[in-house]
């Protein structure tokens, strides 16, 4: 299987696409659709981002990790963290408080461990969903072919087994705020 999902569909692809786990590989500095707001607007001016667990990804997450499923991810932070990644990290308690698990790793420890340097989702071990940034339709390019899951999955576990959970790794970065 090879397909596209436009990126702003991906949560009607949260509702349907994966039975058991969504794991996801998050190794960019920033994040437009952060940018372009203005929640991110005013944290870069010093105001902390209010909570969001209405909206739609959180009750979304939190209808899926309470029938079972597994929402986990491992997010690349930079030494220092750059702004995008501060303000990841002061809105992770919005992703936890929806069943997500967050973990995060440097990306020195990410090179050491030789992780890809591109965001993706892997759904079930089985379907990879690598994000298409540089395309502007931005977009999902979702396959099945074995070569390419089996590599995400090694990373994945790689990843996870190396990653910090958020309580203890907000303690080693310089302030969100």
């Amino acid at each position: 299987m090879q397909d596209a999902v436009p990126a702003q569909e991906i949560l009607d692809f949260f509702r349907h696409g994966f039975e058991h786990t969504a794991w996801r590989l998050e190794t960019r500095r920033e994040y437009a659709a952060d940018q372009g707001t203005e929640e991110y607007r005013q944290f870069l001016q010093g105001v902390a981002p209010p909570r969001d667990e209405d909206g739609p990804w959180f009750v979304n997450a939190r209808e899926q990790t309470g029938c079972g499923k597994r929402i986990e991810r491992v997010r690349l932070v930079d030494e220092p963290a750059t702004d995008g990644q501060r303000y990841l990290l002061a809105t992770t308690p919005d992703n936890l408080a929806a069943g997500e698990d967050i973990r995060f790793m440097t990306r020195a420890t990410a090179a050491e461990l030789g992780l890809p340097d591109f965001d993706f989702w892997l759904f079930d071990s089985r379907v990879l969903a690598r994000f298409n940034w540089s395309d502007a339709s931005r977009r999902m390019e979702l396959t099945t072919d074995l070569e390419e899951v089996v590599s995400a999955c090694q990373a994945r576990d790689a990843a996870w087994h190396h990653a910090i959970r958020y309580a203890e790794f907000k303690t080693r970065v310089r302030s969100p705020m």
